[in-house]
C-alpha cells in the first residue's frame, strides 16, 4: 500500500496535488505511529511559479532539497513558527512540489491529542498545513526523509473522491505571487471538516 518512489516522479504536479487527496500520510516516531488522510493540498510549479520558494531557479542550502529527485520531503519553518511539509515530486532538478495543508486523523488519534493538545474531534488539531505537521510530529528533522522509508510514508488506502467532491482554488497566503497568486492549485475535499479556512471558494 506505501507508495513507490515512481509515484512521485511524475512530472504533473497539478495532477497529483489532486491525486494525493484520500491517501494517507503515516509518521514513525519511536514506537508512535500516526497517520492522517490527505483532505488539503496546493501545487508548486517549481521555477516557473511566482508563489515557490524555487521560482526563477533560486537554488540556497534551504531550497536544494526541491531539486532533488521526486519522493523526498521538504520542511521549512514557516514566520518561526510552524513547520511545514512538502512532498517533492517530478525529475532531479525539476523543484515541483506539493504542500500538505490538512489531514483528517486516522491512526493514532491519541498521540496526535498530546501534540495538539486538544481532541481529534475539533478540526484545528489538524487544519491547515502547521497543525497538520504538529499532529503527525513533523519538525525539521523530517526535511530531506525518503518517503519509501520507515520515518515518513504515503499508503493508498483506495479513498477515492469524485471529481465533484473536490474543489479547486488558489492557494492561501501567497498574495506576493502576484498572477500566480490567482492560479487555481488548492485542492480540497468539499465539505470535510478539516479543511483549512477558508474552506469554500
Amino acid at each position: 500500500m506505501k507508495l513507490p518512489l515512481s509515484y512521485y516522479q511524475n512530472q504533473d504536479v497539478i495532477f497529483l496535488a489532486q491525486n494525493l487527496l484520500g491517501k494517507v500520510l503515516f509518521t514513525q516516531i519511536g514506537d508512535q505511529v500516526t497517520a492522517g488522510i490527505i483532505v488539503e493540498t496546493e501545487a508548486y510549479f517549481g521555477a516557473l511559479d511566482k508563489a515557490s520558494h524555487a521560482y526563477g531557479g533560486r537554488r540556497t542550502d534551504r531550497t536544494e532539497t526541491l531539486y532533488h529527485e521526486g519522493g523526498v520531503s521538504y520542511v521549512y519553518l514557516c514566520y518561526g513558527i510552524h513547520h511545514l511539509f512538502n512532498i517533492v515530486s517530478s525529475v532531479r532538478d525539476e523543484p515541483h512540489a506539493v504542500l500538505v495543508r490538512a489531514v483528517e486523523p486516522l491512526v493514532g488519534k491519541e498521540i496526535m491529542e498530546q501534540r495538539r493538545n486538544m481532541p481529534f474531534t475539533k478540526a484545528a488539531i489538524s487544519s491547515g498545513p502547521g497543525s497538520a505537521a504538529k499532529a503527525l510530529g513533523i519538525d525539521r528533522t523530517f526535511n530531506k526523509k525518503d518517503l519509501t522509508g520507515e520515518e515518513i510514508w504515503i499508503e493508498d488506502h483506495g479513498i477515492r473522491y469524485s471529481p465533484d467532491d473536490i474543489v479547486a482554488s488558489p492557494r492561501v497566503g501567497v498574495a506576493y505571487a502576484q498572477e500566480d497568486a490567482l492560479l487555481p492549485w488548492r485542492f480540497f475535499v468539499k465539505g470535510n471538516q478539516y479543511v483549512s479556512k477558508p474552506n469554500k471558494i
